[in-house]
């Protein structure tokens, strides 16, 4: 296996096509396409289907691309340190499930580290794409949760694409409101109470798989259910709506604003959030000071 081979494999990929990965690399086709069986024959694998319309990535071929451009990064942060003696900023990236407390942790990371060495990335998106992101290296680790509804499923998901799960800390279930709700004074809030107002919930995309959903107790019977794509919605919709949605009742004013409460749900429901990362891969130091600032908010549980 070369470099070479691991570039060939990367433009194909790219353009979906030997013939117009051959014309950007400035090879042959047939020289490509040699090389490119060559490399499959030695790594055991098909890593393209061949079709009429181009080629497709087989599942093992898209794992292969993800460690080979891993490997192909690395090769080029190496020749630009050390060849072209240029400085290389270091890279931190995480995916995460719409927790407002983790973005906060990753506001602290870039405060303490600054901007001038580092280059930073944060996506708050779909529970399937934070898997798919630490899949394919797009980010370091992705920040979800476990109980014991979605455990299963999810564990299951992660040892298909190589991932594992490791618990930060429990918590319960809380319904998030605007203080303006007239439930947002109660000491405790049974689920009943709630059938009026529109649930708020994170919109999954394809997948109606109910072990993605971010928000616990979803295969219950909602009466109302209002689905959304991001934070900022979310909480105009409690407002304007008195909706409410279901979270970890970390509250972090900081970034959300003082206007919304946590109150306990009476039906007890624990959740373990926590962080997702590649089996047998070593964390960076940054990632491991941001888990060092998300357990933080472990003093935060009410």
């Amino acid at each position: 296996m070369t470099l070479q081979q691991l570039r060939y494999v990367t433009a194909v990929a790219d353009h979906g096509s030997m013939n117009e990965a051959a014309k950007m690399l400035y090879v042959s086709q047939p020289s490509l396409s040699g090389a490119v069986k060559e490399l499959e024959e030695e790594v055991g694998i098909e890593i393209f289907k061949r079709t009429n319309k181009g080629v497709l990535l087989t599942p093992e071929g898209e794992e292969f691309l993800a460690y080979a451009r891993q490997l192909l990064d690395q090769y080029l942060l190496l020749e630009d340190r050390f060849v072209r003696r240029t400085q290389v900023k270091k890279k931190f990236s995480v995916s995460m499930q719409h927790y407002s407390f983790a973005v906060k942790a990753f506001v602290e990371l870039v405060k303490q580290y600054g901007m001038d060495e580092y280059e930073f990335a944060v996506y708050e998106t779909k529970t399937g794409e934070v898997i798919s992101n630490v899949r394919n290296f797009r980010s370091e680790i992705g920040i979800l949760y476990e109980n014991a509804f979605n455990r299963q499923a999810i564990n299951k998901l992660l040892k298909e694409n190589n991932l594992e799960f490791q618990k930060l800390f429990t918590c319960g279930t809380y319904a998030y409101l605007w203080k303006g709700h007239p439930l947002a004074s109660n000491r405790e809030i049974r689920m009943e109470e709630l059938a009026e107002y529109p649930c708020l919930a994170f919109d999954q995309g394809d997948t109606s798989a109910f072990f993605l959903a971010e928000e616990v107790m979803s295969t219950y019977d909602y009466k109302r259910v209002i689905r959304a794509n991001d934070r900022a919605t979310m909480l105009n919709l409690m407002i304007g709506l008195n909706g409410y949605t279901l979270c970890s009742g970390i509250i972090c004013e900081e970034l959300n604003g003082s206007d919304y409460c946590a109150v306990p749900l009476a039906e007890k429901e624990c959740m373990d959030i926590g962080y997702i990362r590649r089996v047998g891969m070593l964390m960076s130091p940054l990632a491991q000071r941001y888990l060092e600032e998300l357990q933080k908010y472990e003093d935060y549980l009410l």
